[in-house]
């Protein structure tokens, strides 16, 4: 099963069809996407009522970034490999 996150043209249709009155589900059908997705995205991106979907991408993008794990390189270990080699 494979998945893919919602674009921001995807997250502007969904503003567009729940601005409009559209049930999650019905949503769902026309964006060819998972009930469950649209009813989480409506929940995370509401804000007073309304759904926001250039807000909406802004907090995916941050929590994208959040998800990457940073790795294993530090400033200190770069020392210490930079003065380890000098030797």
């Amino acid at each position: 099963m494979s998945y893919t996150h919602l674009s921001i043209t995807e997250r502007s249709e969904l503003a567009l069809l729940h601005r409009l009155g559209w049930s999650a589900r019905a949503i769902a059908r026309e964006l060819k996407r998972h009930h469950a997705t649209i009813a989480r995205e409506l929940k995370r991106g509401c804000k007073a009522g309304e759904y926001q979907a250039e807000a909406a991408q802004e907090v995916y993008e941050k929590r994208r970034e959040r998800s990457v794990p940073r790795g294993k390189w530090t400033p200190e270990r770069e020392h210490y490999i930079a003065s380890k080699l000098a030797q």
